[in-house]
């Protein structure tokens, strides 16, 4: 088709897509289509522009089991549009309520990661390169308010982009959303023009969902304040993903200098985050949070300004955050995981065992060697922090491993007087999660080493040694 023949609110929406490269020629789009007015001017658009621009359609409706005979009306609406434009199309239905009592979600909740995971479905089935959505620039404006009011910060603030990429059940979803710059009033008087009749979906005009209460009470009431209101959140949706896009590509380029990430954790070099200006900092914990989660959903700004408040207390300082993640101030790091020891590298330690002298034990996921051999060999003897050498005559007996408990002092290698094991801890910057952990060598009743770390004055190796107690830690 002839792009000079296409009619003015078609070639807007042509010129929408191009601009925001939002499909290229040769993709196949998955179009979910409701059946209302919205999704079907969006289907009844692409399925004009489908020669224009190369695309391949493919049509996508879900019936949530949520309005009886409506739903399945809906759905034979769908299957009519689709035969009569000639679309392969998709329909199945889903018990969203199950799914809602399941995961303890509202029903908007449930519904839309229902939806999602089923459209990701279907896009991953026919290989789709992505999932065109109706919303228009009044769900642009109800989701600017919304997350304004959950308090989500200046990335809520842009509400919703041309393009925005999710993980829904395994599936890596592009969404795409040609009509953002279209009215509701648009679409419907397009779909009477066009003699579509959509569906009326009576749920919308009910005052529980969240969205709807924003649609039909808010925004009037903000109009009685500015007539200009729509207009001027608009703009401030333009200029917060301007400045939004500015923070996030600076924000790229500090990553590897500040940050690394790992499967369950991710750590961020203390001195560089400090280093740079607040918006980069906020804004590098929230692509380390959606690094980990996969998305920022309930993430909200309060969460983040505590991280950053959090910044400068003493170590062992630790910032809960939904679904039990959990950032933790260390020394010179921050971590950011599940589990605040997840990066020790000592296992949990239950209880306390003794060594076979010599022999091997096995205990809480360490493998023990223990070997009494003459000094000659403890010089040539391979040493690390997970390997020590006693005078066997000082050590005591029986040998015992446990972790730490309160009052624990010893002397450590190279200091005249004992010390507070706590104390010790503290000085050589053994983070507070990992203390717990750090194995605890004893024997005649008093510590001989601290594993990982030093050893007691008093049970060193000295020239008159005749005999070397070799004990070797190994992670089972």
């Amino acid at each position: 088709m002839p792009t000079a023949k296409i009619p003015p609110l078609e070639q807007q929406v042509l010129a929408y897509i191009r601009a925001r490269k939002l499909a290229a020629s040769g993709q196949t789009l998955v179009v979910a289509v409701s059946g209302g007015p919205d999704s079907v001017c969006l289907l009844h658009i692409l399925a004009a522009l489908r020669e224009e621009l190369g695309i391949t359609l493919h049509i996508a409706h879900l019936n949530h089991q949520l309005r009886g005979k409506d739903s399945v009306a809906d759905a034979a609406y769908v299957a009519g549009l689709a035969k009569r434009l000639d679309i392969p199309a998709t329909i199945a239905s889903r018990d969203v309520r199950a799914y809602r009592a399941q995961h303890r979600l509202t029903l908007e909740e449930a519904a839309r990661e229902v939806r999602y995971a089923f459209l990701g479905e279907v896009a991953a089935n026919i290989g789709a390169a992505g999932i065109a959505v109706g919303h228009t620039a009044d769900d642009h404006i109800e989701t600017i308010l919304m997350h304004l009011l959950r308090g989500s910060g200046g990335r809520g603030l842009r509400g919703l982009l041309p393009v925005s990429r999710r993980q829904v059940s395994g599936y890596n979803l592009t969404v795409i959303r040609p009509l953002l710059e279209l009215s509701r009033p648009d679409t419907v008087a397009y779909c009477r023009k066009h003699r579509l009749q959509p569906r009326a979906d009576k749920s919308n005009f009910l005052t529980q969902p969240f969205r709807n209460r924003v649609r039909h009470k808010l925004l009037p009431e903000l109009r009685k304040y500015n007539l200009r209101i729509r207009e001027a959140l608009l703009r401030l949706a333009r200029a917060t993903a301007e400045d939004m896009d500015f923070i996030e590509g600076e924000a790229r380029r500090h990553w590897i200098q500040v940050v690394t990430a790992m499967p369950d954790s991710v750590v961020m070099d203390k001195k560089a985050l400090l280093a740079l200006p607040p918006a980069l900092q906020r804004q590098l914990l929230r692509s380390a949070i959606e690094a980990l989660l996969g998305n920022l959903k309930d993430i909200e700004a309060v969460h983040i300004e505590n991280i950053i408040a959090g910044l400068h207390k003493p170590a062992g300082k630790v910032i809960g955050l939904p679904f039990g993640l959990s950032f933790t101030v260390e020394y010179d790091r921050y971590v950011l995981a599940a589990d605040a020891a997840a990066l020790c590298p000592f296992p949990p330690l239950e209880g306390e065992i003794t060594l076979k002298v010599p022999g091997r034990t096995s205990f809480s996921g360490w493998d023990i060697t223990a070997d009494v051999i003459p000094p000659q060999e403890a010089e040539v003897s391979g040493n690390d922090d997970f390997t020590a050498c006693l005078d066997f005559a000082r050590v005591g007996s029986p040998l015992t491993v446990r972790r730490r408990l309160p009052g624990d002092r010893f002397q450590p290698l190279g200091l005249a007087q004992p010390k507070k094991l706590n104390v010790f801890m503290i000085d050589a910057r053994i983070p507070r999660s990992w203390r717990r952990r750090v194995p605890v060598v004893c024997g005649g009743g008093r510590m001989l080493w601290v594993v990982g770390c030093r050893i007691d004055e008093r049970a060193r190796v000295r020239p008159d040694t005749e005999k070397v107690l070799r004990l070797e830690f190994r992670r089972a």
